[in-house]
């Protein structure tokens, strides 16, 4: 394997998470789920990465292979520690505890995330006891309280617990906890979908401060594409636990390369009226495709306007389709060089969530 660029903090190659249908008392095999099939994408220093892509698409299962949460099937997550390129796959269980020193990971739902019998104090502060980094209680409220202050809540509701907290609190809760042993790399997964729409851009907000403030690396995972254009620097769209299109942000919102990538940038909310009308026509039709029982050739194919014969007969692979004066931009489609796809024009870019941002603020 070719070894990693000095600002790599995560590299993953070839990642496979399959899961076995069984049937009947004897536990009899009788199919292959294929949560995630052969995703491979990098990530560098400072960099937000976000995976995108309609729910059971593998987005979540990627990120908790990342962390080895879940237990990849086969493939390569190659994670830098202390300046060394370390295969996660490889390590035992004792390495991987050091491991996730180095990393830390933001839960959807905020309200089944936190253990309702423990207070604010003992869940913040549970990875400093875990890890034997803390000797008594006083420096246990010390280290609490200042994350707290990073996460903008009172130090003083550390005795309460989760019952206590609206939503939004209770996700700064939990993004303290993930930000304790001052992590490189946060896994975020869904971490404002479950929260009032303003609330969610103030978390947004937050999240980005935090970067920026600790030099922090995000994983991203999400579906909604403005909170995506908010908060990522690239984008990895993925389709039946497959990327289809990866590229910088700008470039992919400005000029997609996959249909599935125009039909999630139609599925936008518009606030122009006539722009509405003209999105229907890019909508998508029907389901995603089962996971256990894929079409041939293409994936997508059944609900691509612009399938033809080879599209159903070969999957295409992921290319770099980079226009000039573009960075990298792969995309999966057989007809990428020769389509011109609808994206997000500049005008609507970003709209929604910078007037919440604005108004959060007051």
């Amino acid at each position: 394997m070719a070894t990693a660029h000095q600002d790599t903090l995560l590299e993953v190659t070839d990642l496979c998470k399959h899961y076995v249908l069984t049937r009947g008392v004897f536990k009899r095999a009788v199919g292959i789920v294929k949560a995630v099939d052969g995703v491979s994408f990098s990530v560098k220093r400072g960099e937000i990465l976000a995976l995108v892509g309609e729910s059971g698409c593998g987005k979540t299962t990627t990120g908790r292979c990342v962390m080895r949460a879940v237990e990849p099937t086969s493939g390569s997550i190659r994670f830098r520690i202390d300046e060394e390129m370390v295969e996660m796959t490889d390590l035992s269980t004792g390495e991987l505890r050091e491991a996730w020193k180095a990393m830390g990971m933001v839960f959807q739902d905020p309200y089944s995330s936190l253990n309702p019998r423990m207070n604010i104090l003992e869940t913040v502060g549970e990875p400093f006891h875990d890890h034997g980094l803390v000797t008594n209680r006083r420096e246990m409220e010390d280290r609490v309280a200042e994350l707290l202050r990073e996460v903008r809540l009172d130090p003083s509701y550390m005795m309460r617990y989760p019952h206590a907290f609206s939503g939004g609190q209770r996700q700064r809760i939990a993004i303290a906890r993930a930000l304790a042993l001052r992590p490189k790399l946060v896994v975020a997964d869904e971490a404002v979908s479950a929260l009032d729409v303003s609330v969610q851009a103030q978390l947004l907000q937050l999240l980005k401060d935090l970067r920026d403030r600790f030099d922090l690396t995000y994983l991203f995972v999400a579906h909604n594409l403005a909170v995506i254009e908010y908060m990522s620097d690239r984008i990895a769209v993925m389709y039946v636990g497959k990327i289809v299109e990866m590229g910088n942000t700008a470039d992919v919102y400005a000029r997609p390369r996959h249909p599935y990538t125009e039909a999630l940038m139609a599925a936008i909310p518009k606030l122009n009226p006539k722009a509405r009308i003209e999105k229907r026509e890019k909508l998508l039709k029907g389901e995603v495709a089962d996971p256990a029982n894929p079409p041939s050739g293409c994936y997508f194919h059944p609900r691509c306007a612009y399938a033809q014969d080879i599209c159903t007969a070969q999957a295409p692979p992921l290319v770099n389709m980079a226009a000039e004066g573009e960075s990298e931009h792969l995309a999966a489609c057989h007809f990428a060089s020769e389509l011109t796809l609808s994206g997000v024009p500049e005008g609507e870019r970003r709209e929604p969530y910078a007037i919440q941002h604005d108004a959060s603020k007051t």
